[in-house]
């Protein structure tokens, strides 16, 4: 069976960018386009008196969001196949839920009501921390959100994490076209490991031929799965969250993986994957380990 490509819609504006976006994911990648609205409408109008003339009742709306998206998503490609979901429940509980089987969840920056100040949303934040299966918040400039750059960002984090956050960016890659830039953020080693602060003319710091070892390691599998696809790995002194953020600018989808914490039920983010989703030029794909 064939996943849908998941997206939460709310009829704000970050929310039909991104149902644009999923739309051009699906013909991508031939999946299905499964656009929901979840909305605990249903609890609050049960003790409310009925909408006065004029105004629909929260019911109506949600039918009028999801025929708008689907409609929307129909104009910008007539082959993909589109369903629509109305959900009585929390919105971000409903996205997670629907994470379970699905090939990604899809979600805009800031939902409807939010201020527009806002750098992210609480639903997108909560679905990219506690998503089963790969989570994208679609933000950034024209260019980006368009694939107009040519290029994915996969930000390598600790060793042992993040192989299916490489597994995803190269499929990724290869279905775009696009080259693959693989970067791991080191800091250099401030003392030794007697907790010694190290001198100039002591030991020579090799945490950068450490992380160049770690990123040719990491690759490895994925470079024979993926032949076809062009990487260009790079290794870089500074903050990885800062060193990934600025990257972003010149990327179409920036993606990180995730360590899900079994019997954890706050959000499961990291410190990078946190700055990326506030701060990031472009879309950002945060890529949950299997246990």
């Amino acid at each position: 069976m064939t996943l849908p490509l998941v997206v939460g819609v709310d009829g704000s504006e970050p929310s039909l960018v991104a149902v644009d976006w999923a739309v051009d994911e699906a013909v991508r990648h031939g999946l299905p386009l499964r656009l929901v609205h979840a909305s605990l409408w249903e609890r609050y109008e049960a003790g409310l008196p009925p909408a006065g003339p004029g105004r629909p009742s929260e019911q109506v709306l949600a039918e009028q969001i999801v025929a708008s998206a689907a409609d929307r998503a129909e104009r910008r490609h007539r082959d993909v196949k589109i369903t629509t979901d109305i959900v009585p429940e929390d919105a971000a509980a409903a996205l997670v839920r629907e994470g379970g089987a699905a090939f990604a969840l899809v979600t805009g920056s800031r939902g409807r009501g939010e201020l527009r100040g806002l750098l992210l949303g609480s639903v997108g934040l909560a679905v990219a921390a506690r998503a089963p299966c790969p989570a994208v918040v679609v933000r950034g400039d024209r260019v980006g959100l368009e694939g107009g750059h040519g290029r994915i960002l996969l930000g390598l984090g600790e060793t042992g994490a993040g192989a299916e956050a490489v597994r995803f960016a190269f499929q990724e890659a290869g279905v775009r076209g696009c080259v693959l830039d693989v970067v791991r953020a080191w800091r250099r080693t401030a003392h030794d490991r007697s907790g010694n602060p190290i001198q100039a003319g002591g030991p020579v710091d090799t945490s950068g031929e450490n992380a160049s070892a770690v990123v040719d390691a990491r690759l490895m599998a994925a470079i024979d799965e993926y032949p076809h696809v062009r990487t260009r790995p790079a290794v870089v002194e500074g903050p990885a969250g800062r060193v990934l953020v600025d990257r972003s600018a010149a990327a179409d989808l920036v993606i990180v993986g995730a360590r899900r914490g079994k019997g954890h039920f706050g959000l499961q983010l990291g410190r990078v994957g946190h700055a990326l989703l506030h701060h990031a030029q472009c879309p950002v794909a945060v890529v949950p380990e299997r246990r």
